[in-house]
């Protein structure tokens, strides 16, 4: 098949982007009334797509809507859009929507959720900002899910990020580090965190209200095999100031060096051998043994 690089699966039909299309009254559009999951490919296979398909019925569950389909459907849908689209490696973005219905905040009214799956190449950050590293700012932000019987849902109404996403390109970051209301640490806009300090790894727990990140529990396995001891804990962020270094993860970043917050640098600001040593052990896990790391 032709190269293709984009599309758009809704309900399992798989259309150009340009024909994609719902209907205005979908609660996703309206209220931001969903839940996703973003998942790359290596070698053309989908990473930790179970794992991924479970934190989405659990997302799901968080907030009441019923998936339309059961995993293995969803996982055969993956397979159908992925060979659309024909690339060597693919982002893959789900989304499930409460539905279509009146204008009415009632959960109740609406009715048979909408499924959308997204296909295109992956674009990963650039090799220099694995080389250097990458700045984050510290913004104080309440999401979305926060202190709600939905904390730790993967939920499409992500405006507090995208505003602290702003703040964080408006100060020359790459990426804003949320803290909440009593100075802690809780996680990356769009992104998990981790410092390291005294050869100890650290990351905020979920009970912090974080998004429990994939990537994030691979890394922690990572850490397990490599004998590097790991913890998830609280992490003011003075302490994060102080960390000799620091991380982020995410599906499409994998694990990302940061090397200043806030203008002050993390350790030397130069990438650390520790995020160097998890980040290969991560991609010998997904089979990308021998091959050259981002920053190669």
């Amino acid at each position: 098949m032709t190269a293709r690089g984009r599309v758009v699966a809704i309900d399992g039909v798989v259309r150009e982007p340009d024909a994609a299309v719902v209907s205005v009254f979908d609660r996703g559009f309206l209220y931001g009334d969903a839940v996703f999951e973003v998942f790359r490919t290596y070698g053309g296979r989908p990473f930790a797509l179970d794992e991924h398909l479970a934190r989405l019925r659990r997302s799901a569950e968080r907030v009441f809507i019923a998936l339309p389909v059961d995993e293995s459907t969803l996982r055969r849908e993956v397979q159908v859009a992925l060979d659309a689209a024909n690339n060597e490696d693919s982002y893959v973005r789900i989304v499930v929507t409460r539905g279509s219905g009146p204008l009415s905040l009632d959960l109740d009214t609406a009715t048979h959720p909408l499924r959308v799956l997204f296909v295109e190449p992956v674009v990963p950050p650039p090799r220099q900002a694995y080389v250097d590293g990458v700045a984050l700012v510290s913004v104080r932000a309440r999401r979305a899910t926060d202190e709600t019987a939905a904390a730790g849902a993967k939920v499409s109404n992500y405006l507090p990020n995208l505003l602290a996403l702003r703040e964080a390109k408006s100060r020359g970051a790459h990426e804003a580090l949320v803290i909440d209301a009593h100075g802690r640490v809780v996680e990356g806009a769009s992104s998990n965190v981790f410092i390291v300090a005294k050869g100890r790894v650290a990351t905020p727990p979920e009970s912090a209200g974080i998004l429990p990140g994939i990537t994030r529990a691979h890394v922690l396995a990572a850490a397990a095999a490599l004998g590097i001891p790991a913890e998830e804990r609280e992490l003011p962020l003075e302490e994060v100031y102080g960390a000799g270094e620091v991380f982020i993860t995410s599906s499409i970043r994998e694990l990302l060096p940061v090397v200043r917050i806030d203008d002050r640098p993390i350790g030397a600001a130069v990438p650390g051998p520790i995020a160097r040593a998890l980040h290969r052990r991560f991609r010998d896990s997904v089979g990308l043994a021998g091959r050259p790391m981002p920053y190669e």
